[in-house]
């Protein structure tokens, strides 16, 4: 007998290849894996929420893994933060459900941050933790233009040419960018999201807060559909997932970070 057991993981992705497990580093999915079997004594796979990439970070990453009946949720929370060490991961919420729910399959919502700094001296203590934009930025004008964005559109010009998704259509049901102190950050949510979806949207949305594009000239890019339209990728290390919402889970549905 086994109990499935859905965690809330927060992690700093420097240090990562990114989620998923891969050939060519350490993953965030791999160094769970890893702490699981160290104190259950077999290989346990641990499926995730959400596939960030390479130093993306989360504060509300949610994953599952099936585990012996004689652990209950509160007992694998501390035993795999325990094994996890001094490693960049903390898993902060754990709690029994169904067999039937899957991290991935089962969720109806992700929310992601995105954090810039437009300041001229680069953030010291942020530093990899924020994208650093040397140039001020105009919040009002980036929140005007992310509205266009806003609901149920093809979003081919914003998202990568890896990306395999069958379709390109989405519906954003949230994009918000606010002046929180010296930084600016941008609030995403959506059912789920394409390859790179958010960075191109970020990319984009600095191109009109710096002056160089008008708030109607995003339309015009979402219009567009192709990528060559829109602005560039920014950098993965200012992105976060925040959290990932689960509709048949009863209370405590949504599964947040800090």
């Amino acid at each position: 007998m086994t109990r499935r057991i859905l965690i809330t993981i927060e992690y700093d992705g420097g240090p990562f290849v990114g989620w998923q497990r891969q050939d060519n580093g350490g993953s965030v999915q791999a160094a769970i894996e890893a702490a699981a079997e160290a104190f259950i004594g077999a290989p346990t796979p641990v499926a995730g929420a959400g596939r960030t990439d390479s130093g993306v970070h989360a504060t509300g990453q949610v994953a599952h893994l099936d585990v012996p009946d004689r652990f209950d949720a509160n007992r694998v929370m501390q035993a795999l933060n325990a094994h996890l060490g001094e490693v960049p991961v903390t898993i902060l919420h754990a709690r029994e459900v169904p067999a039937t729910i899957h991290a991935r399959f089962s969720a109806t919502g992700r929310r992601y941050l995105y954090r810039i700094f437009p300041q001229r001296q680069k953030p010291a203590l942020d530093l990899g933790r924020v994208w650093h934009h040397r140039q001020p930025l105009d919040s009002d004008r980036m929140h005007d233009a992310a509205q266009y964005l806003v609901g149920r559109h093809d979003f081919t010009s914003f998202r990568a040419s890896q990306c395999q998704a069958e379709s390109p259509v989405r519906t954003l049901d949230k994009l918000n960018v606010e002046q929180v102190g010296d930084e600016i950050h941008i609030h995403a949510e959506a059912r789920s999201f394409l390859y790179h979806q958010v960075r191109n949207i970020t990319g984009t949305l600095a191109l009109v807060g710096v002056g160089k594009w008008d708030v109607m000239d995003v339309q015009q890019a979402l219009a567009a559909r192709d990528r060559a339209a829109a602005g560039p990728t920014a950098p993965p290390w200012g992105l976060y997932l925040v959290g990932v919402e689960y509709a048949n889970l009863g209370q405590g549905a949504a599964l947040h970070g800090k």
